[in-house]
């Protein structure tokens, strides 16, 4: 009995493999850590700024506004550079870029009067610079590990996010209400240099044979390529509903204050989700023997989604706090089973395009989600919003796994893109290895 405890706990615990065997994994997970932790500093430290700048609620979420139009323009066009040019050589460009962009912000928090317009225009360029960066770093990773190891690999890096998730907002609270956003953007700052330092110690690796220079028909191939790939489309599309129906974030000020009358424990609400999928990830050593992913990504957003409308008729905030932990250690899931999809049937050649309609469906889903969850709520109610948000996800779901059936039929071991990537991977009839950098 105790044996198959211990059998069973190991089974559980996450898979370091990636991490000893590569060593540019490590640098990319090291950097990501940093840059992702003083990036939560300064996405405190920003609209903090901004409202007591003009206290004005409106002008806090004008920045989205601001940044909307970069994502999907720069998104698509760097999803096409990056299947283009070095990844590695993006990755310093874009992390001076941003480091530029974050001085710039950090001298107008200096002066005696800073300026509101220079940090929308700020916002604007590092939304751009951000568009550029994301698509060749997510292209790069299926470079840097072998093919069977990419649920240990996208499992290691969630933790390093998560983490980043949970510190740097508290620290950027604290910072903001101690000692002034300059020191927060001065944080940001560091973790700019540091994370672009570490890119630059990347090997380089060379683009492939077939790449193309960025151009609108190369950006149309990408999408057709999605829309064609029925399961690819349904990896986009299950997550988009997921968000879409139910993100509840925009609500949890009213949800805590009004509702459930603990406005002492918001911050809690806000890192339930985050506590959940670290715990998700930190167990997920499971995952690697998981072959039908579609099934996996589809039962997990259903439990998203189930989950999120179950705290919606919380008693109380603590009934509330544990559902949405489970809800965002089944997004963890989902977002899990996904990136191995992604990157274990994606070609070389496709992955920075299609890393870039990802970050498109990231991006505006959760927008869209939060638009949603507040007209309904200001329409109805909060608890309805919440509620009604889990119960249409679970619908939409199921109605999209039953539209696309491939998607619920697919199998790592059998599917034609996922073995000939393998194929190519391990060199099986070509005398070949795993991909190694130049």
């Amino acid at each position: 009995m105790a044996t198959r405890l211990r059998t069973g706990l190991a089974r559980l615990k996450i898979d370091l493999t990636p991490w000893r065997g590569s060593r540019d994994f490590r640098i990319l997970v090291v950097a990501g850590s940093v840059f992702f932790l003083g990036g939560m500093v300064g996405y405190v430290a920003l609209p903090f700024q901004l409202y007591q700048l003009t206290g004005s609620n409106f002008a806090v979420g004008a920045m989205g506004l601001v940044t909307i139009v970069p994502l999907v323009v720069f998104g698509l066009y760097g999803g096409a550079l990056a299947d283009h040019v070095d990844r590695r050589k993006m990755l310093i460009a874009t992390g001076i870029a941003q480091a530029l962009i974050c001085a710039v912000m950090l001298t107008n928090s200096l002066l005696a009067n800073p300026q509101v317009w220079l940090i929308y225009v700020c916002g604007g360029l590092n939304a751009i610079a951000t568009s550029l960066q994301r698509p060749s770093r997510e292209a790069l990773f299926p470079r840097v590990v072998k093919h069977d190891e990419m649920a240990a690999a996208v499992a290691l890096t969630s933790v390093t996010m998560q983490v980043g998730q949970l510190a740097g907002p508290a620290l950027g609270g604290v910072l903001v209400s101690t000692a002034g956003v300059t020191w927060a953007f001065a944080i940001e700052l560091t973790g700019l240099v540091i994370a672009t330092l570490l890119y630059a110690r990347l090997r380089s690796y060379k683009t492939s044979e077939h790449s193309k220079p960025p151009s609108l028909r190369g950006i149309g191939e990408g999408i057709v390529y999605a829309y064609r790939r029925k399961d690819l489309l349904a990896t986009y599309l299950v997550d988009m509903v997921g968000m879409f129906m139910a993100m509840p974030i925009v609500l949890f000020p009213a949800f805590a204050t009004d509702i459930l009358k603990e406005p002492k424990l918001l911050g809690l609400l806000y890192s339930a989700e985050a506590i959940g999928a670290m715990c998700a990830s930190l167990t997920s050593g499971w995952a690697k023997r998981v072959h039908h992913q579609g099934r996996a990504v589809v039962l997990a957003t259903i439990v998203w989604g189930a989950s999120v409308g179950i705290a919606g008729v919380a008693p109380n905030i603590w009934f509330a706090i544990g559902f949405f932990a489970i809800a965002g250690g089944a997004d963890m899931v989902s977002v899990l089973f996904r990136s191995v999809i992604w990157n274990q049937t994606i070609p070389d050649e496709m992955r920075g395009r299609l890393a870039g309609i990802e970050m498109l469906g990231y991006s505006l889903g959760p927008l869209g989600g939060q638009a949603r969850s507040g007209l309904v709520a200001d329409l109805t109610s909060v608890r309805f919003a919440i509620v009604s948000g889990g119960a249409l996800c679970v619908v939409g779901v199921v109605g999209t796994a039953a539209w696309l059936r491939e998607f619920w039929r697919y199998d790592a071991r059998t599917d034609e893109h996922a073995v000939r990537e393998r194929d190519l991977r391990t060199g099986v009839g070509t005398g070949g290895t795993e991909p190694n950098p130049t």
